[in-house]
């Protein structure tokens, strides 16, 4: 960590606040502390994600397909790995990485990334299902990488059967590695209008399951939630085991959700016969009976939402415990102070707002409050370390 921070320049980040405009929000506004950003990795084209191991050596992927590492001296180079068969096409390729909870065991990482061929759908919304009908799909995949960091070596396949379109739109494929050694997986819907409801698919979905890939207690058939368009951040608020996911809206109402085991959030594109019908709502209690309203939303226009954590240690002051959430369209970062039970949101707040472009990725960063974040601009793309600035 030390030799991480010390061997990168320090820039300081100037943070915008904005007022909540919801009445949920509190009448006067509460400062977020300074933030201190430090370039991790840069000269990346689409690093989708970011992990740090318990050596330090950050990892990322890029969605073109390749990893690359800065390891505990400083030193930036190409991690190897077979990825012959990666499909990456539009918003799919190599996307998710987490590492096993005993990770320092095993050396095990997760990816969860596009594959050619092979694998295969489930019922009416199978893989290419979106056009074409090609073989193409979305895997979870185990790695281990040597203790040197040279190579990762793929191990096994613990989801072969989760569906995208030709042309790779809404690939979700953010996993989360819980504390029980289980793993959460968000989807994506292909944008296919059945596919959100149909508990056929895997798509619009969150997945749970066991290490091996088999359903964990309580998602029958590996689906944990349903009713999503295309989730792509996952996190668990610190002290209270509650699990939320942020997803990306049409033109409106990007959605930050508390997860509910079984629960429905309601996104039903269908209204129209064989139409992918982006006009209806992102939670539409109406036609989904028993949808979960989402802890906040956008809005119109939508800011395009693919990453969350949460901002934990006192460095944070009074938002000790807010959802940050990642903004692609707005290119800054939005910190949402929630209530006690998680339920609502009580205030927000801007930061970053258009200094480093596109913003994706969001992890949690050792134990003084840091958080990695990946840009999404194309060309010079960076890992960056965020932290409460000291007083």
């Amino acid at each position: 960590m030390n030799k991480l921070v010390s061997s990168s320049g320090v820039l300081a980040a100037s943070v915008f606040l904005t007022l909540a405009s919801s009445t949920a929000a509190t009448a006067q506004p509460d400062p977020l502390p300074g933030l201190t950003v430090t370039t991790v990795l840069d000269g990346l084209a689409k690093p989708w994600d970011a992990v740090v191991a318990p050596d330090g050596t950050v990892l990322t992927g890029e969605r073109a397909g390749r990893f690359v590492i800065r390891d505990v001296d400083g030193e930036t180079r190409e991690l190897a790995a077979d990825l012959d068969d990666l499909y990456a096409s539009g918003e799919t390729g190599l996307m998710g990485i987490a590492l096993a909870t005993d990770f320092a065991e095993s050396r095990t990482i997760y990816t969860c990334q596009g594959v050619q061929g092979g694998g295969g759908g489930t019922g009416s919304a199978g893989t290419g299902s979106a056009g074409g009908g090609s073989d193409n799909h979305i895997a979870v995949l185990s790695w281990t990488v040597d203790p040197e960091w040279t190579a990762l070596t793929r191990t096994g396949t613990l989801v072969d059967d989760i569906p995208v379109a030709d042309g790779g739109r809404h690939g979700g494929c953010r996993i989360l590695a819980h504390p029980d050694g289980t793993l959460y997986i968000g989807t994506g819907d292909t944008a296919s209008p059945t596919v959100p409801q149909d508990r056929d698919s895997l798509g619009g979905k969150v997945l749970h399951i066991d290490a091996d890939g088999s359903a964990a207690a309580g998602s029958p058939d590996r689906i944990f939630t349903l009713g999503h368009r295309n989730v792509q951040g996952l996190a668990i608020r610190p002290g209270t085991g509650q699990i939320y996911e942020v997803e990306q809206g049409t033109s409106r109402d990007d959605e930050l959700n508390l997860l509910v085991p079984g629960g429905n959030y309601g996104y039903r594109p269908d209204r129209l016969p064989f139409i992918y019908d982006e006009s209806v709502p992102m939670t539409d209690p109406t036609r989904v009976p028993g949808a979960l309203a989402a802890v906040w939303s956008s809005g119109s226009p939508a800011i395009a939402t693919p990453g969350l954590t949460f901002a934990n240690g006192p460095g944070w002051g009074s938002w000790n415990g807010a959802a940050v959430i990642s903004s692609q369209q707005d290119e800054k970062l939005l910190f949402l102070k929630l209530s006690e039970d998680g339920t609502e949101y009580v205030d927000e707040a801007d930061a970053l707002v258009g200094t480093y472009g596109r913003l994706r990725s969001l992890t949690s960063f050792g134990d003084a409050g840091a958080f990695l974040l990946t840009t999404d601009n194309g060309s010079d793309d960076k890992v960056l370390l965020v932290t409460p600035a000291a007083d």
